[in-house]
C-alpha cells in the first residue's frame, strides 16, 4: 500500500504560505535561505521514494509557473518528471508539466491510490486539501519543516476550525540551517 506524506515549510508561527518565493506574499522567499544541501537532499530522497506528487490548484499553478522545465540537478528534474495529481474544481485535463486532474471526489481517488502497491504520494503545501485529506483520514504521515522565523500573517498550516487529529512525534532531525524536521503520523494509523 502507498503512503500519503505531507511535507511542509512552516515558520514559528504557522505560516505555510509563499516560503518560495512565487509573488504571493510581500515576505515571499522567506525559507529560500534556509535550504541547505541536507535539507535539499532529505527533499530529493521523498521525491524518489514516491511515485505521485500531489497538490492544490494554487500550488500546481505556482509550481508550474516557477520550475517546469527548469533544469537544475536532481531534485528539479524529478520534480519535473514525477506523475503530479492536482485536485481541483476549475481545472480540466490533461495539464501540462506530467499532471492530470483530480475534479470529483478527490478523497476517493487518493483512498483507491493508496491500496495500489508502489511508492508514496508526496505532497507540499495545499492547505485546504490538506485539510480534505485530514477529513478522511487519509494522510499517514506530517513532515513539517519549522523555520525559525515569525511572519505575522499569511496561510496557516492548521486553520482555524479545521479538521483535528492526534499524532505521535515519530522523528526530529536538524538541519545545518537550523530548521528542525518534525514527523509526526496519527496515533490511528499506528
Amino acid at each position: 500500500m502507498r503512503r500519503l506524506s505531507v511535507s511542509t515549510l512552516v515558520s514559528l508561527d504557522g505560516v505555510i504560505q509563499d516560503p518560495g518565493g512565487f509573488g504571493e506574499t510581500t515576505h515571499g522567499g522567506w525559507a529560500n535561505p534556509y535550504f541547505s544541501a541536507d535539507g535539499q537532499q532529505e527533499a530529493f530522497e521523498h521525491l524518489l521514494a514516491s511515485d505521485y506528487f500531489l497538490m492544490g490548484r494554487v500550488t500546481y499553478e505556482l509550481l508550474y509557473r516557477n520550475w517546469a522545465g527548469i533544469k537544475g540537478g536532481p531534485y528539479l528534474d524529478r520534480m519535473n518528471e514525477i506523475p503530479k495529481l492536482v485536485a481541483s474544481s476549475t481545472l480540466n485535463g490533461p495539464l501540462e508539466w506530467n499532471a492530470t486532474v483530480i475534479k470529483d471526489d478527490v478523497a476517493s481517488d487518493i483512498a483507491r491510490r493508496k491500496q495500489e502497491s508502489g511508492g508514496g504520494i508526496e505532497m507540499y503545501g495545499s492547505a485546504t486539501l490538506m485539510q480534505t485529506l485530514m477529513r478522511h483520514s487519509l494522510v499517514d504521515e506530517f513532515r513539517i519543516w519549522v523555520h525559525h522565523v515569525v511572519l505575522g500573517e499569511g496561510t496557516r498550516l492548521f486553520p482555524d476550525h479545521g479538521a483535528t487529529t492526534t499524532l505521535r512525534l515519530a522523528d526530529t532531525r536538524r538541519l545545518e540551517s537550523g530548521v528542525v524536521i518534525l514527523t509526526y503520523v496519527p496515533l490511528s494509523g499506528e
